[in-house]
C-alpha cells in the first residue's frame, strides 16, 4: 500500500490519463513556480542528448537570456529509460535540474513521480504553434501544461520508386493495398521482400497501433484502464502476424547489418518509418540515394487521413528548479523562436514540431537524399498535422520491455501475434499493480 504522498501521485498520475482521454477537467498536478526571474542573475541547467545544443543555448545566452540575466547551461546526458531514471533519481533527492528533455511517452511517468512542474501559465500561448496532437502529448489532456514540444516523429511509408516501376507496383494507400502489393512482390519476385516486421522497435508498433485508434492507458476516477489489445490494437497486432506467417513480408529486426544491406541491394524494398527516415538510410542504404520516395502512410479506411507518431521529445521544467518561471520562458524560446530552431536543425538534425518552423530554414529544401522530391516537407508537414492523440500511461518502458520479449518469439516463430500482444497486456497489468496503481479488471 503507498504511503499518503504515493497515494496523492497515484491520483495524480490517473487523473492526467483520463483527461488524455477527454474525461473532463482536474486540478494540475505539479508544485507553483517561484517567482525568481528578474530578482536577480539567473543560472539554470539542462539536461538533453540533443546534439549541437550546446551551440542553440549559446543564442539564448548571447541573446534573449543576456538581456533577462537568464543563463543556461546545458549538460549531456544518455537518451531513453537511461535518463528517466536519472530524474527519478535526482529528483527523489531534490537535485533534479532546472529543465529535462523527455520523451512523450516518458511525461506520465515524470509527472505521477511530481518530476515536472505546471508551466501553462508562462507557456500556455505557444498552444497555436503545434498540431493538436502534439501539443496534446505535453498537457496529458490537462488545462496544466507540462512541457513544451521540441520535435517530432509523424510516420509515413518509404518506398524504391525505381523498383515499384520495375515489379508493376502501386503505392498502397489503405493497409489492405499495403498486404495486397506485398504478396504482388513475392509472386513476381520470391527473393525480395517489401518490407520486415520488427519486432525490436516497440515506438513503431505503439505509432501503428496509434493511427489504428488505440488507447493503451485510460482512466476512471483513480482506477486505470490498460488496453494494450484493445480492438484497435489487435487489428494491428493480427494484421503483422497474418503477414509474417504467410511469408508475405520478412521477420527479421531493423538496424542491423543484414537489414541495412536488404535495404541496399533492394531486398527490401519499402520501409514503414517517420520523417527522420532520410538519415538511416543515407547511412544504411548509401548506394540507393536518389531512387526512394516518401508517401502518406496507409490508412485502414479509404478516405481517413491520419498517422501515427515515431518518436519525439519535449522540453519540461522540473519541479526541483528554485526558477521555474525562467526555465519555462527558456523551454518556449528554444522551441518556437526562428533562429534557435534553425539551429536545432542545422545542429541537432531535429524535426521541429513547430508547425511554422517545418516549412522554412532548413526545412525549404528536401532532404540531400531525397532530391528527387522537392515537395518532401511541404508534404510532410501536411501530414503531421495529422498526427493522432496519444494516450501514454505510467509504465511504458514495461510494456516495450515485454513487447520485445513476446513479439520477439512470435515473430521468430512466426507463431499468433495475438497471443503475444495478451502477454504485454498481462505483463503492463502485473507491473501497474506492483507500484500501487489500482487496475481495473
Amino acid at each position: 500500500m503507498p504511503n499518503a504522498k504515493g497515494r496523492r501521485l497515484h491520483r495524480c498520475a490517473a487523473s492526467t490519463a483520463a483527461l488524455v482521454l477527454g474525461a473532463g477537467a482536474l486540478a494540475a498536478c505539479g508544485s507553483s513556480d517561484d517567482d525568481a526571474a528578474g530578482s536577480g542573475p539567473v543560472s539554470l541547467t539542462y539536461w538533453t542528448w540533443t546534439p549541437g545544443m550546446d551551440k542553440v543555448v549559446d543564442l539564448w545566452n548571447e541573446g534573449p537570456g543576456k538581456k533577462d540575466r537568464i543563463t543556461v547551461t546545458v549538460k549531456k546526458q544518455a537518451s531513453g529509460d537511461t535518463l528517466v531514471t536519472k530524474i527519478l533519481t535526482a529528483h527523489k533527492a531534490g537535485k533534479a535540474p532546472d529543465l529535462v528533455q523527455a520523451e512523450y511517452q516518458a511525461l506520465p511517468t515524470l509527472v505521477s513521480n511530481d518530476a515536472l512542474a505546471d508551466i501553462s501559465r508562462d507557456v500556455g500561448d505557444a498552444k497555436g504553434k503545434f498540431a493538436e496532437g502534439v501539443w496534446q502529448q505535453t498537457t496529458l489532456g490537462t488545462d496544466a501544461v507540462y512541457a513544451v514540444p521540441q520535435d517530432i516523429g509523424p510516420m509515413m511509408f518509404y518506398y524504391r520508386a525505381d523498383l515499384f516501376e520495375k515489379y508493376g507496383l502501386t503505392v498502397p494507400t489503405t493497409w489492405d493495398e499495403f498486404a495486397a502489393t506485398a504478396r504482388k512482390l513475392k509472386e513476381a519476385a520470391p527473393d525480395v521482400d517489401l518490407t520486415t516486421f520488427s519486432a525490436n522497435d516497440s515506438g513503431l508498433f505503439a505509432g501503428l497501433a496509434q493511427q489504428a485508434g488505440a488507447r493503451w492507458w485510460t482512466t476512471s476516477g483513480d482506477t486505470w484502464k490498460v488496453a494494450v489489445d484493445d480492438a484497435a490494437t489487435r487489428k494491428v497486432a493480427d494484421f503483422w502476424g497474418g503477414l509474417v506467417k504467410e511469408g508475405a513480408v520478412d521477420n527479421q529486426p531493423m538496424y542491423t547489418p543484414a537489414w541495412n544491406k536488404a535495404l541496399n541491394t533492394g531486398q527490401q524494398i519499402a520501409w514503414v518509418s517517420a520523417v527522420w527516415a532520410p538519415g538511416t538510410l543515407t547511412t544504411a542504404a548509401p548506394d540507393t540515394e536518389g531512387k526512394w520516395a516518401m508517401a502518406p502512410l496507409p490508412q485502414w479506411s479509404k478516405g481517413e487521413d491520419v498517422t501515427g507518431s515515431w518518436g519525439g521529445s519535449s522540453t519540461a521544467v522540473t519541479t526541483d528548479s528554485r526558477h521555474q518561471d525562467a526555465a519555462a520562458k527558456f523551454a518556449a524560446w528554444l522551441n518556437t523562436d526562428g533562429d534557435a530552431l534553425n539551429a536545432l536543425a542545422k545542429e541537432g538534425g531535429i524535426y521541429p514540431a513547430s508547425t511554422s518552423a517545418q516549412l522554412s530554414g532548413a526545412f525549404t529544401t528536401p532532404p540531400a537524399y531525397f532530391a528527387d522530391q522537392p515537395d518532401f516537407y511541404t508534404l510532410a508537414a501536411r501530414i503531421a498535422k495529422t498526427t493522432a492523440p496519444s494516450a501514454w500511461g505510467p509504465n511504458v518502458n514495461v510494456a516495450y520491455t515485454s513487447f520485445k520479449d513476446a513479439f520477439g518469439a512470435a515473430a521468430k516463430n512466426k507463431s499468433d501475434f495475438g497471443a503475444a500482444l495478451r502477454t504485454v497486456q498481462a505483463d503492463t497489468v502485473a507491473d501497474m499493480k506492483k507500484q500501487g496503481f489500482e487496475v481495473a479488471q
